[in-house]
This record gives structure tokens, C-alpha cells and sequence, in this order.
């Protein structure tokens, strides 16, 4: 297996920039595989050139095409949708499905969303039921993991990331495991939560989380947009790495920061920790 490095389109949230400037921007970097976040319909800010944002109305095609222009690939698409609410969720996973298929990613993340105000759990759950089981069977045909990512208020810990993933039981859903969200939230040991997902893992979201924002909201939140630089926070980035050399699938660090410098200090730190690792050459 490799462990690749790639960057989610977060990076360039912040400049104000389109998602092709990103694209090349990535490439530039040294970055092999990109994650483009995706949305339905049309907004002004995508449209105009202001936004990152890929609109799954647009040709897929168009994005595989960017993409082998720069020399990258798609480690997945940020599809996140609530899963609580099928009413959103269902159409939008089906389409994201099928449009990573055409533009050539092999998973589409999400999570279970923020929940209704007036649900409860039980109900909830019959409800992610519905959702998963719908994607899922797009999923299999289509041969796309739907990666599921800790994130909200059922998946901050390990017992209640199983008990979302272990509602349908599908050879194409797995872990996108967040290394800042699993910090954040609190209630667990992330590397001990990493090795117990493991072999599920998918796709790997590299957050690192800064000192200062860790002590302000670890245990108050259950994640957060982006991180810090990675290297420059309390993840310890080296014994993530030793967790997912022995898997004998590539696995993808996703980096989730903020800023293109952020991104240019992540992948210098991450690569030289890389290179350490015989098999990620």
C-alpha cells in the first residue's frame, strides 16, 4: 500500500478564488489528489468565480478533465449531507454517486448531519437507515464508497461512529476518519479510535488542530471546518502514519486547512514524514 497526499478544496475558501485557480494552485504545491466539496443546483459565489464550490449540475467530465490537465486525481468529493433528513440527503448522495463515478472519485463523504429539533434518537436512526440503505444501493452499482466522518452529535465517539455504520450493512460503506474532529470531540483516544477503524478507513480527513483552539473547545464541539497547519498543532502526525502503513490499500491524507499557505506548510511537514515510509514512495 501507499499512504498519498492530497488536499481538500478548503484551502482556497478563503482567497476567494474559483475551483480551477485551486486545482492548479494544488498542483503547484506538489499536491497528487485534490477533494472538491460539491453542491446542488446553482449559488452566486461559484458562479462569479468567488467559490471553491463545484455544482454537481456542471459536466463531471469537465472536472476529470481539469484534473488530468494539472496531474492530479480525486482522492473523493466532501458530498456532506445530513443523513438525519432524507428529505435532502437521499437525492444528493444518489447524484453525488453517480457524478464521482464520471469525474473519477473513488468515495464521497459525509456524515449524519445536524439533527432535526424535533426528532429523537430512535427516530433518527430509522432515518439514517432509510438514507444509507438508498445511497448504498447506488453505491454498489456504481462501485463508489460512501465514507462516513465523525463529525456531529451520534459520531464523536467510537461507539456511536459504529452504530451509524453498522446500520446498513454494505461492502461499500466505510470510515472517513477526521483527525481534528476526533480530537475535538473529546470523549476518546483519537489514535486509539484510528486503529479501531482502521480497517474500515476510506479516506483519511488530515486536520490538525491548533493548541489554542484545542484547549478552548475540546470536549464543547464535535468538530470543526478546518484546521491548522499540519505539524503546527497536537496531532502527531507520525503515529497516524504508523497506524495506516501496514493497510494493503492506498490510503489518502486528505489536508484540511484553511489557507494556501496552510496547505504549502502542511505538505512540506507531511511529505517529510513521507518520505521516512518505504512503501508510500
Amino acid at each position: 500500500m501507499a499512504i498519498k497526499l492530497g488536499v481538500n478544496m478548503e484551502f482556497v475558501r478563503h482567497h476567494d478564488k474559483p475551483f480551477a485557480w485551486g486545482v492548479a494552485k494544488a498542483a503547484e504545491i506538489g499536491y497528487e489528489y485534490i477533494e472538491p466539496m460539491v453542491h446542488l443546483g446553482r449559488e452566486l459565489l461559484s458562479e462569479a468565480g468567488y467559490f471553491h464550490s463545484v455544482s454537481m449540475y456542471d459536466d463531471p467530465l469537465w472536472v476529470r478533465d481539469l484534473c488530468e490537465q494539472h496531474g492530479v486525481k480525486l482522492s473523493g468529493l466532501s458530498a456532506h449531507t445530513p443523513l438525519i433528513k432524507p428529505e435532502i440527503s437521499v437525492e444528493y448522495l444518489k447524484m453525488a454517486i453517480r457524478w464521482a463515478a464520471d469525474a473519477g472519485a473513488p468515495v464521497v463523504n459525509t456524515d449524519e448531519g445536524p439533527k432535526p429539533v424535533w426528532t429523537n434518537k430512535e427516530l433518527d436512526y430509522c432515518l439514517m437507515t432509510y438514507t444509507l440503505t438508498e445511497a448504498a444501493r447506488v453505491a454498489e452499482r456504481h462501485g463508489i464508497w460512501i465514507g462516513l466522518e465523525p463529525h456531529q452529535q451520534y459520531s464523536k465517539t467510537p461507539e456511536g461512529l459504529d452504530s451509524i455504520y453498522n446500520l446498513v450493512d454494505s461492502p461499500y460503506i466505510g470510515i472517513n476518519y477526521d483527525t481534528g474532529n476526533s480530537y475535538l470531540a473529546g470523549g476518546s483516544d483519537p489514535y486509539e479510535w484510528l486503529e479501531h477503524v482502521k480497517d474500515r478507513v476510506v479516506h483519511i480527513h488530515a486536520k490538525d488542530i491548533s493548541m489554542q483552539q484545542g484547549e478552548a473547545e475540546r470536549g464543547k464541539v464535535t468538530g470543526t471546518p478546518v484546521g491548522c497547519a499540519c505539524g503546527e498543532g497536537v496531532v502527531d502526525w507520525q503515529r497516524v502514519i504508523d497506524i495506516l502503513r501496514d493497510l494493503d490499500r492506498d490510503i489518502v491524507l486528505s489536508v484540511e486547512c484553511g489557507t494556501v499557505p496552510e496547505a504549502e506548510r502542511s505538505y512540506a511537514y507531511l511529505s517529510q514524514l513521507l518520505e521516512k515510509v518505504p512503501d508510500s514512495a
